[in-house]
């Protein structure tokens, strides 16, 4: 079973000098951190806040090659959690067929939020990162750690 998640924003990770995509679920409390290089934070950001690079970015060119072939993401799910390294799929059709596609996390979600795809995450990965250890991790967060976060 999966369930859509909404990327609710970013922060930065001062203890692992890394940023964090916080996906959350509509309706609940549930919320999926994912950690994420500087450039990864950077596209998601740009992709968060409309802005368009002067020159396209990766996932801007990834977008533009689907549309001119008329393909379609249809969505990105979060599929697993191992060893602190999370998995995802990208959902695509063209023309009669549909098509998963490995990806990081990082793009999938940057390029889900450029063609208004819904991000979805496996029971399995909810149930695996609500372990103890982020539990404290989260707990020990001060207000200034949060970097721009919509709530």
């Amino acid at each position: 079973m999966i369930t859509e998640m909404k990327v609710r924003g970013l922060m930065f990770d001062p203890y692992n000098n890394a940023y964090i995509v916080i996906l959350r679920v509509e309706d609940n409390a549930d919320m999926l951190p994912i950690w994420v290089g500087k450039s990864e934070a950077s596209a998601i950001s740009f992709a968060l806040e409309g802005v368009a690079a002067p020159r396209p970015m990766t996932h801007d060119l990834m977008k533009a090659v689907l549309d001119a072939v008329d393909a379609k993401v249809i969505s990105v799910v979060i599929t697993d959690l191992n060893d602190n390294t999370y998995f995802a799929k990208i959902h695509l059709q063209y023309e009669d067929s549909e098509y998963s596609i490995d990806s990081r996390p990082s793009d999938a979600i940057a390029l889900a939020l450029r063609t208004n795809a819904p991000v979805f995450a496996s029971e399995a990965v909810l149930r695996k990162q609500t372990s103890e250890e982020l539990e404290q991790w989260l707990e020990d967060l001060k207000p200034e750690d949060f970097g721009k976060l919509d709530s």
